[in-house]
C-alpha cells in the first residue's frame, strides 16, 4: 500500500459524498464493482480501487489514520431498484455483519485514529446499530430531508 494512503473507505459505493472522488490519500473499497443506469438515465458507477469485504479487511492493524464507514443501510429493497443499486443491501445476518464491520474498522485504525460513521435509519434505528460496537461516538449530526441520516465521529481508544 502506498505510504501516502492514510484514509480507508471500505464501502465506497459510487463515492457520493466525496468532494474529490479520486482523493489520492484515500483507498476506496467495496464488495461491488458494477455499473447501473438509474431510472432517470444517469449512470451510477461503483468502481472501488480494491474489491473488499468490510467484515474482513485485508490490512494490518493500525494501517489508517481515518476510516469512513458507510455500510449499506437497507434490509429490504427491490431486486432491480435504484435504492439497491445506489446503496447496496444488508444480508439477513446484518447485525453480525455490522458488528464485524465496526470491529474491523477500529482494528485498522491507528491509536487515536478517527472513524466517521454514516447511517440512514429509514429501516433500522441508529440505536440498534450503535449497540453493535463497544466504542462510543464523540459527536454527530442528523441530516437529510427527514433528518434520518446520522453522521457520527468516533476516536479509537
Amino acid at each position: 500500500m502506498n505510504a501516502a494512503v492514510k484514509i480507508l473507505d471500505p464501502c465506497c459505493g459510487s463515492r457520493m459524498f466525496w468532494f474529490d472522488k479520486d482523493d489520492q490519500r484515500t483507498l476506496f473499497g467495496d464488495i461491488r464493482d458494477e455499473q447501473h443506469v438509474l431510472c432517470d438515465g444517469r449512470v451510477l458507477n461503483v468502481e472501488p480501487n480494491v474489491i473488499m469485504d468490510f467484515r474482513t479487511l485485508p490490512f494490518t492493524d493500525g494501517a489508517f489514520k481515518l476510516v469512513v464507514f458507510d455500510p449499506p443501510h437497507l434490509t429490504r429493497a427491490g431486486r432491480d431498484s435504484w435504492l439497491r443499486a445506489k446503496y447496496g443491501i444488508l444480508t439477513d445476518d446484518w447485525r453480525d455483519d455490522l458488528a464485524k464491520g465496526f470491529a474491523e474498522c477500529f482494528r485498522v485504525l491507528t491509536t487515536d485514529g478517527v472513524l466517521i460513521f454514516k447511517w440512514n435509519e429509514t429501516q433500522v434505528e441508529v440505536s440498534e446499530i450503535l449497540a453493535l460496537t463497544d466504542q462510543q461516538p464523540l459527536f454527530g449530526h442528523k441530516s437529510g430531508k427527514r433528518v434520518n441520516t446520522h453522521w457520527m465521529t468516533f476516536m479509537k481508544r
